[in-house]
């Protein structure tokens, strides 16, 4: 007997196999062996305003002035950001910025290098 992977949704260890899928009697969940793990490598590709592919760790420029919510305070044009983080949300870039602490950005607002 093969041995099947626990449920991704509530990691219950009682799958079973229901034609091409599987299927958690727990908690209902139903999917197609390997198409999570493609969909999630995918889903992690995150791209600056050129194009470029954008990794943890990478150095990014900020290309126009942003304006800091909460704060009367502006991310200047230019601005490197140093060793980012890819995080999931509508703001995709996690950093800490000298002068301004910890901050979310949009990718679409910076390039790479």
């Amino acid at each position: 007997m093969n041995k099947l992977p626990n449920c991704p949704k509530c990691n219950s260890k009682y799958v079973y196999e229901d034609g091409s899928q599987l299927v958690c009697p727990e908690c209902a969940h139903e999917w197609t062996p390997g198409a999570e793990n493609e969909a999630a490598e995918e889903a992690k590709v995150v791209k600056d305003a050129n194009g470029n592919v954008l990794q943890d760790g990478d150095s990014v420029t900020v290309i126009k002035d942003l304006k800091v919510k909460g704060s009367s305070s502006v991310l200047k044009q230019g601005m490197k950001v140093k060793s980012i983080r890819i995080v999931d949300g509508d703001h995709d870039i996690d950093c800490k910025i000298d002068g301004f602490g910890p901050m979310k950005l949009k990718s679409e607002f910076v390039k790479k290098g």
